[in-house]
């Protein structure tokens, strides 16, 4: 299941770079219409893949508790993040998935509970779970990518004006 943990981590390079060029006052932005904005959307990856693999295999968190609780589903953006964290968050974004290579590696989750998705997705294992982390972060990629293009276009008409 490398291979799917890879992909993991190549997304999330993928959305860095993707986002690289925005200020933290777009990454916070939530147009209208939307219920988040870009920084939500990435912490909300890294609680949810830290839930669905460490919590529910009964493995300690790599996040601290209230970071989850910020990000979880269900949540929404309740403050502006400033560019200190948004950084912190970033480094985030790929050290979460290279703690979370080490530890598969160490087999720390080989108690896998059986479950069903939100979208009714049967998770049998840990193979199953990172398969679903993965879709479940093509899904906010998606999000992302409509988020920056809203922000981009925004700033092209402003600037035009």
């Amino acid at each position: 299941m490398q291979k799917g943990i890879e992909r993991i981590r190549n997304s999330r390079i993928y959305l860095l770079d993707l986002i690289e060029d925005l200020t933290t006052e777009q990454l916070n932005e939530i147009p209208e219409g939307y219920n988040n904005n870009i920084i939500w959307n990435m912490g909300h990856l890294i609680a949810s893949q830290q839930s669905i693999c460490y919590l529910r295999s009964g493995v300690k968190i790599f996040v601290d508790e209230e970071y989850l609780a910020s990000y979880k589903a269900g949540t929404a953006p309740n403050k502006f993040v400033e560019r200190v964290e948004a950084d912190q968050m970033k480094k985030l974004f790929i050290t979460a998935i290279d703690q979370f290579d080490i530890d598969y590696e160490k087999c720390l989750f080989s108690n896998h509970p059986h479950w069903k998705t939100n979208y009714g997705i049967e998770v049998a294992n840990m193979e199953d779970a990172i398969s679903f982390v993965l879709f479940h972060e093509g899904l906010h990629v998606g999000y992302i990518m409509a988020l920056r293009r809203f922000l981009i276009s925004k700033k092209s008409a402003t600037s035009n004006q």
